[in-house]
């Protein structure tokens, strides 16, 4: 549970109808099993005591009195085992009979909780036997020497752990208008146990799925859904034991329809819910809801597999291929929109063979396309001075020749050496001055080119970039429109190996030679025309910094759990040292360089993480990084 995970289990068995002694040896052994791996939560199916299909005879007395029985041995049997773990069964209640959910854990029956709504609807006969519960709050049963909370209103909370809190949704109540989560989610809580009995037919699969997605997304919270399978009555319905674990708009993990898992695990992040519900805006009331507190030992959790590498990159080809498209149409309908509006007749952008100087060019060539107009209406300048590599000059002439651009090469060297004695800079004296006297004379010479031929300077700086301040101040830092600015290093890599895949063959090897080339700046002097000075050997890999900007800005994590997280997504790859030692970077750039981001020209939003000053990211240029830097300082 450290660093707010919490590992819960979506459970089943072949239930047993109306076999009270073996279900409850069945729900033994997985209580069993949960202990053994350290499991927080257990969400068994609907009824699963009983099993949902017995129909009149939830009428008898002895399967009510034994399910009674049955559930008090279970509470004993739970005691000094690890997990919570939902109990379903009938249960009479001042006179009524209640589908409910108990909630178990070490020795005790926490809550019991009743299903609110109990409907006669197509394969659903809930009313025929049980009471709807739409009013139960705040009540008690006596049971096993215990007053028992009894309600429609329990909210189920760690002792010390803020964000470790859940809730019981009952089968098909998920699915009404008025679905209980809403109100426990409201209620505080993040984890919604949905034990359930929805049976199967072609199409539920899928309803069901995008239901408790849905669900899931619009209540900011977790849900662990574990569906009825093999051993209910197949009379008229089949039941396929579809189980789900879902964390807010992510599938953590399923079992489909009728595919044998008796036991899905995952692990829910309460921090990042927390975290989504602030950042949202989501409010949290305590008031009405009674709030029972558990306490479970901190474990330490295995995350190994949890996190992606590259969380701006979706993993399958398809889905990269589909987010390439998407950034391509947003870019090219964001800058055809500019262009039409300030009435350019140029598009000029200075290209350099490197990375963002070329997605910002295939940009602007769909751009083009959208408005009819040729590819000869984007100059394309290429500047070369003392750090140009022999190769990026060549990709970048090749690049302009195949895509049939306006190109031009103008040489900055003499202008750069004439400024130099202008402000008194030896030319062998390789510090900042010399390297930024280079970029703000190319920005210089776009600027005033598109004055001349009344166009528009299109910047190529992209969000890594921006987040480490890693751009020349009035230099490559400012453009007429800055086309890349919310998109990071790694996900484009992606998009122009897209464009690659689906290039003939000429243009396809320039952008592929493009991808491979070691990202830089070129403004150190090149050696025999190669290059001398690789971006990520002075500030870290961009995986590594892409990675802590993505959870620092999505969802607002501290270092300490940055780190964490990168500890799993990076195992073997990088080491425990390596990954602080740039995170320390990263948030020291980070923060000194927010003055950069305060004066950023327009540019597309692309994605949730953003910094634009106007309509993503508020940051005094002043703040310090104290408190963060103190927190890497302090970590193992």
């Amino acid at each position: 549970m450290n660093d707010g995970f919490v590992k819960v289990a979506a459970a089943g068995f072949e239930i047993s109808l109306a076999d009270l002694k073996t279900n409850t040896q069945k729900l033994k052994e997985l209580l069993d099993l949960g202990d053994k791996r350290s499991v927080n939560l257990i969400v068994t199916p609907e009824l699963s005591l009983t099993g949902y299909t017995c129909g009149d005879l939830f009428n008898s007395q002895s399967l009510l009195e034994g399910a009674q029985k049955a559930l008090a041995e279970l509470a004993d049997y739970s005691l000094g085992k690890y997990p919570l773990m939902t109990v379903g069964l009938p249960l009479k209640y001042k006179g009524r009979l209640y589908n409910v959910a108990a909630l178990l854990h070490d020795g005790e029956i926490l809550g019991i909780v009743p299903k609110v709504f109990s409907k006669n609807r197509g394969q659903f006969s809930g009313r025929n036997y049980f009471a709807a519960a739409h009013d139960l709050k705040d009540g008690e049963i006596s049971l096993v020497g215990q007053n028992i909370p009894f309600g429609n209103n329990l909210i189920f909370s760690h002792q010390s752990l803020e964000n470790y809190s859940l809730a019981i949704e009952i089968g098909a109540d998920t699915f009404e208008p008025l679905a209980p989560a809403a109100r426990l989610a409201a209620g505080g809580a993040l984890i919604i146990a949905n034990p359930a009995a929805l049976s199967e037919f072609i199409g539920t699969a899928q309803s069901r799925r995008m239901l408790v997605g849905s669900a899931a997304i619009r209540n900011i919270c977790a849900y662990v859904h574990s569906g009825a399978g093999q051993g209910e009555s197949t009379g008229d319905l089949v039941f396929a034991g579809h189980k789900m674990i879902v964390e807010y708009a992510k599938l953590l993990a399923e079992n489909k329809p009728f595919k044998k898992e008796d036991f899905l695990i995952g692990l829910i992040d309460t921090d990042l819910l927390a975290a989504e519900r602030l950042k949202t805006g989501f409010e949290v009331t305590e008031e009405g809801f009674k709030k029972i507190r558990f306490n479970q030992k901190k474990n330490e959790l295995d995350l190994k597999g949890r996190y992606s590498k590259t969380p701006f990159v979706p993993k399958s080809k398809k889905e990269r291929a589909q987010r390439a498209k998407l950034v391509l149409d947003i870019q090219a309908h964001a800058l055809a929109k500019r262009i039409k509006h300030t009435g350019s007749e140029k598009l000029l952008i200075g290209i350099s063979g490197g990375l963002d100087s070329t997605m910002a060019l295939l940009a602007a060539v769909k751009a083009m396309e959208l408005m009819g107009r040729p590819n000869r209406d984007i100059l394309t300048l290429t500047m070369p001075c003392f750090g140009t590599s022999q190769r990026t000059l060549d990709n970048a002439q090749k690049l302009c020749r195949l895509l049939g651009t306006d190109f031009k090469k103008i040489d900055i060297t003499a202008a750069v050496l004439q400024h130099f004695k202008d402000i008194g800079q030896g030319e062998n004296v390789h510090d900042i001055t010399f390297e930024n006297s280079q970029a703000r004379e190319r920005t210089q010479v776009l600027m005033d080119m598109a004055n001349k031929l009344n166009g528009m300077v299109l910047g190529t700086g992209d969000l890594s970039e921006l987040a480490l301040g890693w751009a020349t101040y009035n230099g490559d830092h400012m453009s007429m429109y800055a086309i890349n600015t919310g998109l990071p290093k790694t996900l484009m890599r992606e998009i122009v190996s897209f464009v690659a895949d689906e290039s003939e063959s000429d243009l396809a090897r320039v952008l592929r030679d493009i991808v491979a080339t070691p990202v830089s700046p070129e403004l150190l002097p090149a050696k025999e025309g190669e290059l001398t000075q690789v971006t990520e050997e002075y500030i870290g890999p961009y995986e590594l910094h892409d990675f802590y900007l993505y959870y620092m800005l999505r969802h607002g994590f501290g270092p300490a759990k940055i780190f964490r997280l990168a500890q799993a997504a990076f195992e073997g790859q990088y080491s425990d040292d390596i990954i602080k030692k740039w995170l320390e970077v990263f948030v020291r750039r980070f923060f000194s360089q927010q003055f950069k981001r305060s004066c950023l020209p327009d540019g597309p939003k692309l994605g949730s993480v953003n910094l634009s000053p106007r309509v993503s990211w508020h940051m005094p240029s002043d703040a310090h990084a104290t408190l963060w830097l103190d927190e890497i300082k302090n970590l193992p």
